[in-house]
This record gives structure tokens, sequence and C-alpha cells, in this order.
């Protein structure tokens, strides 16, 4: 990178740290001027002002983090488009939270998401979200991206990634982030996110432009690695790993945790104006989710292409994917812009996950024990939970270069702590004889057996283990929505005239309500989600027999050198007895 690169970046480091820290200080005076000063719902919840163009924005930059542009091009370097289903299927699951859970949230007027469970179930089920809420932000969203984005950063600047060249990174990320999130909390971290989106998706798009002109086109592509490789849903036994039925068990577990019940997701739209804006806002995040398989996981596949046709030399590691590009594809100016946009990424999600950590430990924490607590005092107390997660996770983050995929780590955690609270919280709204002795013993009991089975898979080669983490979330889920049905049966119904507020009388109640008017229905834009991605899904399906074996013929070569990249392992890769193009 050159000095124009460099201007560019730290230009842009700057104008956001401006921007978030001038937003506070507006707040701020407006607050003043009307004769009282910045509350905790300001603070936390930017005053519940925001509107539907900002919620979706900033959903969307808090889910993408370094970690995902950089691991998902690798995925799609190395399987292909499979792994694309991780975005796609998000629709689904930000349907579900427009539909059914944000009018229940916002109705109910909570800060945090422990605080709805509380409303819900009991305070003991809330304190267990809050634990498994916070420990989630420091160590999964935190600690993993700061990692992630400091071994690309250092990469695209000539630096080490050893772990001592590392720190230093990590912790000028940490800080520059933290400033405005210390300073202005959500308003700040929602601002900044829609600068932070709007550079990731030009940044990538520029990546996916370049790389796509110097193939020569989507014919180029095709020819190159093979209809299998394009496609989204695999059949079973695909070396992705990730066939369709893994999809379809595994994934609305982990989305419904995600998407509906994370606090860093959700915070955004409980800080929305009114049940329109929050609705719209989530519908929003739907069709900004369709983009990243073109512009993050689409790249990695054509980095493969270019590498087999010989526009780019070849690469030490998968790993290196989508920097290969930029270092050799971009001409310098972009290559600052693309590194900007890295880094938006990455302080969006641990900005959210930040303001967050400051929320749930000020609120579900801190207030539970000093109820009498001002508004002032609040802030201050989740500014140094902020503080103090930023130091956890730096302290932590060393330790994920000892997994071999990033990627897969992350998606193998979520699957092993998600089941339980999906199962309480879906149980919870659908079923009034739902307890709250019941959901407190599934959520123990299920995280228990999360963590077992999450030995069993990590030392797989000593256990014999053998269920991908896919199916096993599925089963998982299962397994304690059971319990929680059982136990509820079995024990005396406790529930309130409160508690049941918070139940559907039906799955169809929330879809008799109204919505406004014109494009922002519910209705219309969550119909008009659904059939986009269905749509995706119909043109990226699997291929037939019949065009995989056409194209064998029509390009042997090609054929031969997917065959040896699927499997790297095999003496004679075209001949092999399960290539990934069959």
């Amino acid at each position: 990178m050159n000095i124009l690169d460099l201007v560019i970046l730290v230009g842009y480091v700057l104008t956001v740290i401006t921007v978030g820290c001038g937003a506070a200080y507006l707040q701020k005076r407006k607050a003043a001027k009307a004769g009282g000063t910045q509350d905790d719902g300001a603070y936390f919840l930017a005053a519940r002002t925001l509107k539907w163009p900002i919620i979706g924005l900033s959903l969307f930059s808090t889910n993408i983090s370094t970690v995902h542009i950089v691991a998902l091009c690798e995925e799609g370097f190395r399987s292909g488009l499979a792994y694309a289903n991780f975005e796609l299927a998000a629709v689904f699951t930000l349907v579900i939270l427009a539909v059914f859970f944000v009018p229940f949230y916002l109705r109910a007027h909570v800060t945090t998401l422990p605080d709805f469970l509380e409303k819900r179930f009991d305070r003991r089920c809330r304190d267990f979200l809050a634990f498994i809420s916070i420990i989630s932000a420091i160590f999964i969203h935190i600690g993993v991206s700061l990692y992630a984005g400091a071994v690309v950063i250092n990469a695209m600047l000539g630096f080490s990634i050893e772990i001592n060249a590392l720190l230093p990174t990590m912790i000028m990320i940490a800080i520059a982030t933290g400033v405005y999130v210390v300073v202005g909390g959500l308003l700040a971290v929602t601002v900044t996110d829609a600068i932070q989106t709007t550079t990731l998706l030009v940044g990538s798009a520029i990546v996916t432009y370049f790389a796509f002109t110097k193939l020569g086109g989507w014919q180029n592509l095709h020819d190159a690695v093979g209809p299998n490789m394009i496609s989204v849903l695999r059949p079973s036994g695909d070396f992705s790993g990730m066939p369709w039925h893994a999809v379809v068990v595994g994934y609305p577990v982990i989305g419904i945790w995600y998407w509906c019940t994370d606090q860093t997701i959700v915070q955004r739209v409980l800080g929305a104006k009114d049940e329109t804006n929050g609705k719209a806002g989530a519908l929003f995040a739907c069709f900004l989710k369709l983009l990243p398989m073109f512009l993050f996981v689409l790249p990695g596949l054509l980095c493969l292409a270019l590498i087999q046709n010989g526009h780019l030399p070849e690469m030490a590691s998968s790993k290196e994917a989508f920097a290969h590009m930029v270092m050799n594809l971009l001409p310098n100016g972009l290559r600052g812009l693309i590194v900007a946009a890295l880094l938006a990424a990455l302080m969006g999600t641990i900005a959210g996950a930040l303001n967050s950590i400051a929320t749930l430990f000020a609120f579900d924490l801190y207030k539970r024990f000093k109820p009498d607590t001002s508004d002032k005092k609040l802030v201050h107390i989740g500014r140094v939970a902020t503080v103090t997660g930023v130091v956890i996770a730096i302290i932590w983050s060393p330790i994920i270069g000892r997994f071999d995929s990033i990627y897969g780590a992350i998606a193998s955690m979520i699957c092993y702590v998600a089941p339980p609270i999906t199962a309480v919280f879906m149980v919870g709204i659908f079923w009034k004889r739902a307890t709250a002795k019941a959901g407190l013993i599934t959520l123990w009991s299920g995280f228990a057996l999360g963590m077992i089975v999450f030995a069993l898979d990590l030392c797989k080669e000593q256990t014999g283990w053998s269920m991908g983490f896919m199916h096993a979330a599925g089963l998982l889920c299962g397994i304690c929505i059971l319990l929680m049905i059982v136990v509820s049966l079995l024990g005396r119904d406790t529930n309130s005239e409160e508690n049941l507020k918070l139940v559907w009388d039906s799955p169809l109640t929330p879809l008799r309500i109204p919505g406004s008017r014109g494009l922002l229905n519910y209705k219309f834009l969550s119909i008009v989600a659904l059939l986009a991605v269905s749509i995706i899904y119909y043109i990226f399906r699997s291929p037939s027999e019949e065009r995989i074996a056409a194209w064998r013929a029509a390009n042997p070569e090609a054929a031969a050198q997917i065959d040896a990249h699927c499997n790297p392992a095999a003496e004679d890769p075209v001949t092999e007895e399960l290539p990934c193009e069959e």
C-alpha cells in the first residue's frame, strides 16, 4: 500500500469517530435545550427514535464483520457458493423477527431481551440470558472480530501476523471503536453504521467487479469451476459439508437465536421509533442480506477461477483469498478504500457488541442489585462495562488463532449455544402453558448438553463424534422443546395474566395486525423478501447429473482441476469415486 492508500484509511477512521462523537454531542445539546440531561433511554436505545433505514443498515453492519468478509471469501474459494446459505437463509429468520417478535418487544417496552424473558417467565430466566448474551458478545462478536480483522489489516499493510504484531493492531482498532461507543451510545453506533455499511458494500462491489472483469464473465466462471460449485443447495454427501438438509434442520435454530433473541443484533430494533419502523427496519435488512452471496462468497469462487486460468498467481492458503485479490487486482487508492471497508465491517460489529454489553450489564445485572440507580449513574456503569469488555476481548482474541477454521469455529460454537434459547423463546411466545420453571430447566439443561456435545465435536478424533454441527443444532433444539413441554405439563401452571400478554393466541394472530399503508407495510415487504430469496435459491439449485456430465465432457481439464481442488488428497482426482462435481 502506498501513501494514498494510507491517507484514505486514516481519513476514514477519523471521519467515523468524528461523526459518532458529533451525533452524541448534538443529542446532548438537544436534551440540554429541553431542560434535561441525557437519560439511559437516550444512551442505550437512542431515545427510541430510530427509523427503518438506520435500523436496517445497522442490523446489517453489526452482522457483517471482517470475519464474514474474509471467511466467506475463503469458503467461496474452497467450496463455491454452499456457505451462502448462512446469508440467504437469514431472510427467513428476519421475517420471523419482524412478524412475531417485534410487536411483543416494542409493546412490552423492554430495554433488553433478558428483560423480555423476565416479563414472559421470571427473573431467573432473565439472569441466564443476560449472562450468556454478555459472554457471546465478548468472546464471539468482539474477540473473533478483533483477531480476524487484525490479521487481514496487518497482511495488507505488510506487517507480520504473529501474535506480538497483532496485539497493537487489535488495541488500536478497539480504541478507535470504543471512543465513539463510550461517548455516544446506541445513537453513535447506528449513525456510524450507516457509513460503515455503505463503505463495506461499495468496497466489496469493487473487488467483485474487478475480479469478474478480469475473468471475462459468467460463462468463463461456469467453464472454470463447473455447475456444482455455482450452486447453493447441495446434495447429501457433498464435499462442502453443507447439504440442503443440514441447512433446513440447523439454520432455523441458530438463525432465530441470532436474529431474534441476541441482544447485540436486536438492540437496534428495540430503539425503533414505533412498530412500523421496527418491522420495516428488520425487513429492509432482509434485502441487504441478499447481497453477501454476490459480494462476499462469489469473489472467493472468482479467485479460484482466476488462479486456475492463470490470471492470478498461486497463494499459500485459502485464508488469503480476499487479500490476494485486493493486492493483485486493484490499483493504488482503491486498496486503501478496501481496507477501510474491512475496518468498517470490523468497527460496526464491535461497536454493536460493546453497546449491548453496556446495556445488559447496566440494566440486567447492576440495576437488579441497585434498583434506585440514577440514569446518569447507569450510563457511567455502562461505559465502564464497555471498556472492561474490550480488555477481556483483547486478552481472549489470540486464542482464536489456535482454531483451524475461524468461521467453522464460530458456527459450531453458536450451534451448541443457540438451541435452548431458541426453544424457550419460540415455545414461550406460542404456548400459554409454558412455565417459568420449565424455561429455566430447559435453558440450563440445554446449555450443559450443548457444551458436552461441543466437547465431543472438538475432540472428534478421540471421541469418534461424526454428526455435523448443523444437524446437532436441530437435534439439540428438538430435545429442548420436548423437555420444556414435558416439564410444563408435569408442573403447576404459574403463568399470570401479565405473562400471557406476551403469548400469541395462535401463529396466525400476528398476521392479522393491519400494518402501515404503502410500501412499508410489513406483509408486502415480507412477501417480496421471501419471493426474492426463493428465486435465488431456485436459480442456484443443485445441478442435474446431465448438466454436470455435459460440463465435464466439455471441460475435461477444468474438471480435473476442480476434482483435485475438492479432494487434494486423492491420488487420481479425475477418477475419484466421489469427486465434488458428481
